[in-house]
């Protein structure tokens, strides 16, 4: 999108249902007279449902965006010209980062079909791959098939050299991609073929192009076999040079969680589940006004050129929600007590209506009290009223030592006892339940 668009007006709309299945997106017509703006329901729904508020006269052609607004149930929406000629409108807000997300691969794309099923807000989604059928069953708004010379849309056969030969002859169409973005996340599954080997290339992109870049990926599951693993081994570490931040996650690890005996299917979804939770945490803390709201560049001083960051997420409901969900995101198998070797942590607290401070402030408490004192954290708190009753946190711990960094990746994601620290978690900071069961069930990974 053009960034030439001129903003003329930000009105709230009348209240939509909370659990909002609207799309953000309007037209509005004028032509040198007050401009009257419609919202309209997803294709599968029924017609147009409200029209909104007369915005001060524009000059026709032009364009309105929306979005859900600070108050509860409304919604802000904007009114735009474009000055190009083109019709183009730029759809940030004033002010505001503009964050995209790109799934590279089959397992990129599944994680970004899941993000938009679970109606994550305030980021641009896009999907990139060399199978002409997976784009075509994409949810994503933006969708780009590349290598079509080389692969005719019949995907990278699971060979990463493939993958990346065919990012390189779709490089300019993928610098477009990126263009205008101020934080990109790259979310991929490791092993196969285009998410292995395209994934680094839009990363390297992004980057050079002065956007925080921040990979999410996923490291197979053992009975994935000998070479993807293999292969994941190599595309991490290609990975982990040109991001800003990568966290990954070891699809061994969930079984932690989950069981051995969980249908393949449903372990699978996990797995995405997962990359979806950990671009929520973040993009959350910058999209969602909050109790406590977190400046882009707060988010970019903790994530640039951090390494590898490891991922907590806990939820919890009942009395004591917001100290379990806490202590679940701080035990969390793919975080463990990574936390305390790590000096940048970014972590949100997402709750309902009824969210409290005396609930944040025992949230903070727990975190900070494992963190190293000299960290640099960055946390926000959210208000969704879907979240009504509940207490969602999610960590992220970034800065490690190189070394620290090394154990992690090889060991693929299992932190040796010689690199944690060997004094016990801070007085009061329990490591179980009070029935005496570890504080990893309630964990969401």
């Amino acid at each position: 999108m053009s960034r030439s668009g001129v903003p003329f007006a930000v009105s709230e709309l009348p209240a939509l249902d909370a659990v909002s299945g609207y799309e953000p997106r309007g037209q509005c017509h004028a032509g040198g007279r007050p401009a009257r703006c419609q919202l309209f329901r997803p294709r599968s729904l029924a017609g147009p449902v409200l029209q909104g508020s007369t915005a001060p006269a524009v000059m026709a052609p032009s364009s309105v965006v929306c979005r859900p607004g600070a108050s509860r149930g409304r919604v802000r929406c904007r009114v735009a010209v474009p000055s190009n000629g083109n019709n183009e409108v730029e759809d940030a807000w004033p002010g505001e980062a503009k964050i995209k997300v790109i799934g590279v691969g089959g397992g990129g794309g599944n994680a970004v079909n899941r993000m938009v099923a679970k109606g994550l807000q305030g980021v641009e989604f896009h999907v990139v791959n060399t199978d002409a059928q997976a784009i075509e069953n994409s949810l994503a708004e933006h969708k780009l098939q590349i290598g079509m010379e080389m692969t005719r849309g019949l995907g990278a056969g699971g060979h990463p050299d493939i993958g990346e030969a065919a990012a390189q002859e779709s490089h300019h169409d993928l610098r477009n991609m990126v263009e205008g973005a101020d934080m990109v996340f790259i979310t991929a599954g490791m092993g196969g073929g285009t998410g292995t080997g395209a994934a680094p290339v839009v990363a390297r992109l992004a980057k050079d192009m002065d956007v925080l870049t921040v990979g999410v990926v996923t490291y197979p599951f053992t009975f994935e076999g000998r070479k993807r693993s293999t292969q994941a081994h190599e595309g991490v570490e290609t990975m982990r040079r040109n991001v800003d931040t990568l966290i990954v996650i070891p699809n061994d690890r969930l079984l932690d969680v989950v069981g051995e005996s969980t249908p393949l299917q449903e372990a699978f979804l996990l797995a995405d589940d997962v990359l979806r939770q950990g671009v929520q945490g973040i993009s959350d803390i910058i999209t969602i006004p909050g109790l406590v709201n977190v400046d882009f560049a707060d988010v970019k001083a903790v994530m640039c050129n951090s390494g590898t960051a490891m991922l907590g997420v806990g939820m919890a409901t009942g009395k004591d929600k917001a100290e379990e969900a806490a202590l679940a995101a701080t035990s969390a198998p793919l975080i463990e007590r990574s936390i305390e070797r790590a000096t940048g942590i970014v972590y949100n607290i997402t709750g309902g209506m009824d969210l409290t401070l005396a609930e944040v402030n025992k949230v903070s408490e727990i975190v900070t009290s494992l963190a190293d004192p000299s960290a640099n954290v960055i946390f926000g708190a959210c208000v969704d009223e879907q979240h009504e009753g509940t207490v969602n946190v999610t960590i992220i711990a970034t800065g490690f030592s190189q070394s620290f960094e090394d154990n992690l990746l090889s060991g693929q994601g299992k932190i040796p006892e010689s690199q944690l620290s060997s004094s016990p978690r801070p007085t009061g900071v329990p490591t179980t339940s009070p029935d005496g069961t570890p504080y990893l069930g309630r964990s969401l990974i």
